[in-house]
Formats: structure tokens, C-alpha cells, sequence
């Protein structure tokens, strides 16, 4: 079997750092590693595989030497400056920006859902928004069975998400202190209705994010769908309300079942405990990479209509494991 090489570009990041955490538990086929980073993190020795690597400044002639595979999480203009060069250098970058997902020629990729797409790519495959993400394991085995007509997103995502500041907005609130380095707003005891920055259209660009990027993934250009997404004192884990609505008339306990056996779905769902009923929790999705669906009930205000309580680690499933799974997919094939 071919030992394949791999980069990882933000390797210091909270995203970056959890890329190589699920590195060491995957095992792949990898026989060289090289992380790569800002001149500011440059330097930075980080303990991996049993070793320790010194991070590496990231700069025009990184990819020179050659690599089969990148992994990028070091923001959008990293992305847009440096993903380029290293496919021209005949490396495959998986990008977890949001640079190039609505781009026609890149393949939107969540490996559980669309696979096939990964093939198509040009040098570049792009890691959907976290939200969407986890969002898009339980709509697939719903459209694949009763075709989607229409879809509501509510959003309660955790400030691991707003990166490394956003933690410490969080933990500076719980220790009283009232410096802010990411909201605009307290993050403690608050929920703000804000995620990224407001367009013209009054949505927030993450909600635009979901609507579009789902649109491609299902593709389905026009599907009707809405969203509010909402910043929640909560330290990692997103967690979605989804309200859709079906072409198809469906009996609950044969959905319930569909999507119990879609690939990464992991349903919790017995509320006939008072005291201890059963769903999703954002603690207990925290280290995992699985899709946790519970709250799964009959929309009765439409023909054919159903909600669904929806967590997933963002920084995981969200993000890193995403991208590896990507990387683990074209390795197979």
C-alpha cells in the first residue's frame, strides 16, 4: 500500500489541533506529516504521533516539495492565497474555510452524504460550514425516502466555533471579567442571534452559509429554506432545530428507522422517562464524530411535516473529522 503524505495547514488552531488529535486515532496510511502555520505560531513545537514537530511558517514555496493531500484551517484568505499553489503542485486540498464552497468547479463534500462528488474535484475539495455539516446526515435520509419541500433551521451553536476568542469571551464572562475579543456582546448568560456578519438581505452570512450550502450538497437549487442561527453559551457542540417538510406522507416509526440506519446517525430518542428522558445533549456529543438526532415528532401545522433536535461536536464532525474523512475516503478509492 502507498504511504501517502500529508499537510496540515493552521496546524495551531483549535480546528487544527483537533485535525491531529483525530489523526493519531484514525491511523492512516501516512508516512510524513508536515504542519504548517503563520509566522506568528511559526516555531510552536507540537507533540504528535509520538514525536514532536516543529510548525513550520507557511509561505508561497511550502509546497514545493511535494505532498498528495492538504488540509487547510487557517481562514479564508490563507485558504484563497495558498490553495491554489499547492494544487497547482499537484496536491489535493481539503479546505475548511469558507472560501471556495459556492465556487461550481469544488466539490461541497460530507463523505457520508455525497462521496461520489469528492472525484470531481480539481485540486480542491471544500469542508461545508460546521452547521451544516451535521445538518445534512438526517436531511439526506429523509429527501433520499420522502423528497424535502421545505426546510427551517434554528440554530443554538457553541462558541468553539468563533475559534479560540470566542472561548475566551466565554470564560472571561463566567470569571466576571468584561473584556471582549470576539462578541460584540457577552457571551455569557446570553444567546446572541448573530453568527458572522448581517447582509443585505437582513440574514447573517452563516445563515446565507446553510441555506446555500445545503442547496448544493442535496442539489436542489431552489429548495425553500430559512434560517436563524444563534451564538449560545455553550463551550463546543452545536446543536439545530430542524423543522422539514416532506413531499411524501410517512409513518414516524418507519422515518424513525430510516434515519437510525443512515451511516453516522445515532438516534436518542425515548421521552418515557419523566425524570430522565432521552435526546441529544451537546455533552454527550463532545469527542465524537457520530450525528446525534432525538426530539423526532410530527409537525401537526403542515400535510407532511417533522422536527428534529439535531447535535454534533462542531470542531469535530463540524470540521476536522470532516476533512480527514475526505482524506480517508480518496485514500480508499
Amino acid at each position: 500500500m502507498k504511504n501517502y503524505k500529508l499537510a496540515i495547514v493552521g496546524a495551531t488552531g483549535v480546528v487544527g489541533r483537533t485535525a491531529l488529535k483525530v489523526l493519531e486515532e484514525k491511523n492512516l496510511p501516512i508516512s510524513e506529516y508536515v504542519l504548517f502555520a503563520s509566522s506568528k505560531s511559526a516555531g510552536t513545537k507540537l507533540n504528535f504521533m509520538g514525536k514532536e514537530y516543529v510548525v513550520r511558517e507557511l509561505n508561497e514555496h511550502s509546497f514545493d516539495e511535494g505532498f498528495d493531500f492538504a488540509i487547510f484551517s487557517a481562514g479564508g484568505e490563507t485558504s484563497k492565497k495558498y490553495a491554489p499553489i499547492a494544487a497547482l503542485k499537484g496536491c489535493v486540498v481539503v479546505d475548511n474555510s469558507s472560501a471556495f464552497r459556492m465556487d461550481k468547479d469544488v466539490p461541497l463534500v460530507v463523505p457520508e452524504v455525497n462521496p461520489e462528488e469528492i472525484k470531481n474535484n480539481h485540486g480542491i475539495i471544500a469542508n461545508p460550514n460546521c452547521s451544516t455539516i451535521q445538518a445534512m446526515l438526517p436531511l439526506k435520509a429523509l429527501d433520499d425516502k420522502y423528497t424535502i419541500k421545505r426546510i427551517v433551521y434554528s440554530t443554538y451553536q457553541a462558541v468553539s466555533g468563533a475559534g479560540r476568542k470566542g472561548l475566551n469571551d466565554l470564560e472571561n464572562g463566567r470569571n466576571g471579567i468584561s473584556k471582549l475579543e470576539k462578541f460584540p456582546y457577552p457571551i455569557y448568560n446570553n444567546c446572541l442571534p448573530h453568527i458572522d456578519v448581517f447582509t443585505e438581505n437582513g440574514y447573517t452570512k452563516e445563515e446565507m452559509k446553510m441555506i446555500n450550502e445545503t442547496r448544493k450538497i442535496l442539489k436542489k437549487p431552489d429548495l425553500k429554506i430559512t434560517a436563524t442561527t444563534v451564538r449560545v453559551p455553550v463551550e463546543n457542540s452545536h446543536s439545530e432545530s430542524i423543522n422539514v417538510e416532506l413531499e411524501k406522507s410517512f409513518e414516524l416509526s418507519e422515518l424513525i428507522e430510516t434515519l437510525k440506519n443512515f451511516k453516522g446517525i445515532i438516534v436518542q430518542d425515548d421521552i418515557s422517562s419523566e425524570t430522565h428522558p432521552i435526546y441529544p445533549l451537546a455533552t454527550t456529543a463532545n469527542g465524537h464524530d457520530e450525528v446525534f438526532v432525538g426530539r423526532i415528532r410530527r409537525d401537526f401545522s403542515v400535510e407532511n411535516g417533522v422536527n428534529l433536535w439535531v447535535v454534533a461536536d462542531n470542531i469535530r464532525k463540524g470540521a476536522a473529522s470532516n476533512a480527514i474523512q475526505i482524506v480517508e475516503k480518496m485514500i480508499e478509492n
